[in-house]
């Protein structure tokens, strides 16, 4: 036997949908608003309701055409805040067909050519009703020009024609709209008021859910109406004539919250052990990983709000023994150790969302999470370093000493290290005759041998710079000659090719040889030298040392000196504004 329409079933969001501002739950101030409104017959030419899904825009929106139209069951009515429900526009436009209420989904008919069909269509009256009104849901999907066109028809409308508009995107409206409309925005509702709608509800429909079932609803509807009544009509379903807290959690994918706060203190303890068996045991329970992460997500949010409001606690959706452990945890936990775990939580669930395997990454997650909970903060790591004695520094015997003092590092082999300036000196053996034809005048801008370095860097050649670096051994040098002992991994042609270079770029001849022994480190040495000496230094410090201690696979990666510091400070530093300058002197 087939159903007649009216007997069919009907979703209890559709069923319980509100038909006057009385039915509406949550939204006092903006009925109150338009009740004012009707009253003294100040009714706006256009409104745009904004707020989250769920919260009744649409729902208003037809509500206040039934209202502008409403004529009484007597037919003599005028507009009104309660609408009767009986007349012939109220009955159309509850059912959706009333020939003057057009309503238009934006996100379908986005154009300016579905526009210009309203601007073309406000000139004529009304068929029937009192006013021609025009419902646009999600106005924010309107294009640019779709925008632009409708502006003059919405600031100058006939007095026989309302806009009322609906969306969850309010910035995405242009202001331009905005000013052109009363705004009223549908608030979230708040638990206590959903969990009484929900219980209303399911007493009108004869079904048994008791009242944790009704909380683990409310606070996954998140505010929205519609999602909690879609929610409860799947429950009912599910439940079977009696709903309980637990069926609900099988439906949702949910653990138990009693469960999620174990898991929790299991992983605040450090207890890897027992928190990735609690997990498992949640999962095979049929907890969805994602939403056990989420579940550990909103517990931390909430124990650190519980922190710093204590009046949090008094959440209607949560029970007794659970707000007696939440407030326990917020006394006892550090926000340092809270925020932390929030921030790890946000990226272990982007994880688990991209992994082939959610069970497997929330493990990982779990087990990087009890890892980290135990760790000092930064504050407690030095006061606990500071109140530890350092280990002694290693003796003479015991490797290289750290030295004493911060100063360079000179050369070895008899030769002078290249950070000394100044001309050097004539050679004890005498110049060569070749070299002594040289261009004094040209080598007078290289009087050591840091110049050729900086020419060569100067010229871009990279290659040549490297091999100088770390394969020249420099024995002596003076204004065009050259003489070094070249390492044992050295280029066979560098002496040649040095030569050639520097008498292209300078165009007078340089005598470059090399000898076997009495050569200088390399550059590159005295540089590693100097950065190993620095480290060193560092790590005799008794602060370093107590990290060392602590850490023991630590290293030390960089060292930044004072004057470092205080040049990039420098850099970074705004320039100062002279004392007399006048931003309003004129030039």
């Amino acid at each position: 036997m087939t159903e007649t329409p009216s007997t069919a079933y009907q979703v209890l969001a559709r069923k319980y949908r509100p038909e006057t501002f009385a039915d509406l739950v949550g939204q006092d101030a903006m009925v109150r608003t338009l009740k004012n409104a009707f009253k003294s017959d100040r009714i706006a030419q256009a409104f745009i309701m904004t707020g989250i899904r769920g919260t009744g825009k649409t729902t208003t929106a037809r509500i206040i055409a039934k209202g502008m139209n409403c004529i009484g069951p007597d037919g003599q009515g005028n507009p009104t805040t309660e609408p009767c429900g009986e007349c012939e526009h109220c009955v159309a436009i509850m059912e959706g067909r009333h020939v003057d209420v057009m309503e238009m989904d934006a996100a379908s008919r986005t154009g300016v050519g579905d526009i210009r069909e309203i601007i073309e269509s406000v000139h004529y009256r009304a068929a029937s009703a009192r006013y021609k009104i025009y419902i646009i849901d999600e106005v924010h999907m309107l294009s640019t020009s779709a925008f632009n066109a409708l502006l003059k028809t919405l600031e100058e409308p006939p007095e026989h024609v309302k806009f009322i508009f609906a969306t969850t995107e309010i910035r995405k409206v242009p202001v331009t709209v905005l000013s052109r409309c009363q705004r009223f925005d549908l608030r979230r509702i708040e638990p206590e008021v959903m969990i009484g709608l929900l219980r209303r509800i399911a007493t009108a429909e004869g079904a048994e859910i008791n009242d944790d079932a009704l909380a683990l609803i409310t606070r996954a509807a998140e505010g929205s109406a519609r999602d909690a009544t879609s929610l409860l009509d799947q429950a009912i379903s599910h439940g079977a004539g009696e709903t309980t807290a637990d069926q609900v959690r099988a439906m949702l994918g949910l653990a138990d919250r009693g469960r999620v706060l174990d898991l929790f203190d299991l992983i605040m303890k450090g207890d890897a052990a027992g928190a990735l068996t609690e997990l498992s045991g949640q999962y095979a329970e049929g907890a969805d990983p994602m939403a056990v992460l989420r579940d550990l997500a909103e517990v931390t949010h909430w124990i650190s709000v519980v922190k710093i409001t204590p009046e949090a606690a008094e959440d209607p959706t949560i029970g007794p023994d659970e707000r007696a452990r939440g407030q326990s945890m917020a006394d006892t936990l550090p926000m340092r150790v809270l925020t932390r775990m929030w921030q790890m939580l946000l990226k272990a669930l982007d994880e688990v969302a991209e992994a082939p395997n959610a069970m497997m990454a929330a493990e990982m997650a779990v087990i990087r999470l009890t890892h980290v909970a135990d760790l000092p903060s930064p504050e407690e790591l030095v006061r606990k370093l500071r109140d530890t004695p350092p280990p002694p520094a290693p003796g003479p015997g015991g490797g290289a000493a750290a030295p004493q003092s911060g100063g360079t590092t000179h050369a070895q082999g008899g030769a002078p290290a290249p950070t000394h300036p100044g001309p050097s000196g004539p050679s004890a053996s005498g110049a060569s005759p070749a070299l002594a034809v040289a261009n004094e005048a040209a080598l007078a801008h290289y009087p050591t041998f840091e110049h050729v370095v900086e020419l060569i860097r100067t010229q871009r050649d990279v290659k040549l710079l490297v091999e100088v670096e770390t394969c020249v051994q420099l024995a002596s040098y003076r204004p065009g000659r050259i003489e070094f002992q070249p390492t044992e991994n050295a280029p066979q042609d560098l002496s040649q090719r040095l030569g050639a270079a520097l008498q292209r770029w300078t165009g007078t001849r340089w005598g470059v040889s090399l000898v076997n022994e009495g050569g200088a480190e390399t550059i590159a040495a005295k540089r590693d030298a100097a950065e190993t000496a620095l480290k060193e230094e560092a790590s005799d410090h008794p602060m370093v040392r107590a990290v060392l201690a602590a850490f023991p696979k630590a290293r030390i990666t960089q060292i930044r000196t004072p004057e470092e510091q205080q040049a990039e400070a420098e850099a970074d530093a705004l320039p100062e504004v002279e004392d007399e300058w006048d931003p309003f002197e004129e030039d």
